[in-house]
């Protein structure tokens, strides 16, 4: 980015705070002035004020939303680099239309979150958040677990995350079925699995983890009608976006008994209301959006976010969405 004006580098909204006080900030700060705002944005005004000097915005947190009116307001800026995978915060149609490079971080969390994938898949199948609340209130429920050792995982969407998940399903004795918008026998040699059609996924799985992108193609692409299809007594996994699903479908297979559960990192609204259906299910295991918030997770975001500036800055853009 060349230019004879100080670089202006934003974090326009960072909470709860993931890179206000990391060290990784140092080398931005030798390039230009950093501006951290630890608080969101009390409205949308509020968020195009603290932006509209940026050259460049670090968007450190997914609920921060940048719409097309907003990056419209914003003439100076250039770049944008999310701390994260998924870019759905962002209009990308709009940042293309006027020139602002958006880069996110792809790989780097993938053992972290398909960890936590992992986490969510075992406590669904071993009913930890439902027998805890059981014994909490007094009861002792004796409600059948599941054994996932000799059983299918059937995994939607094979990037980094999606492979580390199939690696810690075989580990645990799972047979491992996949299905992605590309497949080709080259990934499903690296991988160790075996793709198949979406529809024979879900009929033959004992587990179905969710990791594909939210775009126009993967939204709600677990809907009512792929609900049905899936196998009678499943447990459904979704650390991806949770647009992804269908979430009335999602409680209403769920009530009906349909699934034998449901492990869930996002959701169609976040933060997730007091009210929203649900939390009035049974079998479900829930994590506020947190899958890759560990200290290893959060410095290699941190990390990832800061380098993507550097080389825009240098003038070589890298992990480019568009």
């Amino acid at each position: 980015m060349a230019t004879n004006q100080p670089t202006i580098i934003v974090v326009p909204g960072d909470d709860p705070v993931q890179i206000a006080d990391s060290p990784r900030l140092s080398p931005l700060r030798d390039r230009g002035e950093v501006r951290v705002y630890r608080d969101r944005p009390s409205s949308p005004d509020d968020q195009v004020q603290r932006a509209r000097e940026a050259n460049v915005l670090i968007n450190s947190r997914g609920q921060l939303k940048w719409p097309g009116k907003v990056l419209s307001q914003l003439p100076k800026l250039k770049m944008i680099t999310t701390c994260s995978i998924g870019t759905d915060s962002i209009d990308l149609k709009t940042a293309r239309q006027r020139g602002i490079v958006v880069s996110n971080i792809p790989g780097k969390t993938a053992p972290v979150v398909a960890e936590h994938a992992f986490a969510l898949m075992l406590a669904a199948a071993k009913r930890a958040a439902f027998q805890t609340a059981e014994l909490k209130a007094g009861r002792w429920t004796r409600a059948q677990n599941i054994l996932l050792a000799g059983k299918t995982l059937g995994i939607v969407g094979t990037g980094a995350i999606g492979g580390e998940m199939a690696r810690l399903g075989r580990a645990i004795g799972m047979s491992v079925v996949a299905w992605t918008f590309h497949p080709s026998q080259e990934r499903a040699k690296q991988l160790g699995v075996t793709f198949v059609e979406l529809d024979e996924l879900l009929a033959s799985s004992d587990v179905v983890s969710v990791h594909v992108r939210l775009s126009p193609e993967s939204r709600h692409l677990i809907g009512r009608s792929e609900l049905a299809r899936m196998k009678p007594g499943s447990l459904l996994v979704n650390t991806a976006r949770g647009d992804v699903i269908d979430s009335g479908a999602l409680v209403e297979a769920l009530q009906q008994e349909h699934l034998a559960g449901a492990a869930l990192d996002v959701f169609d609204t976040e933060p997730l209301p007091a009210h929203h259906p649900i939390l009035a299910c049974d079998q479900v295991v829930l994590t506020p959006h947190y899958a890759d918030q560990t200290p290893e997770g959060i410095d290699l975001l941190n990390a990832g976010a800061v380098d993507n500036v550097l080389a825009f800055l240098a003038g070589r853009p890298q992990n480019v969405v568009t």
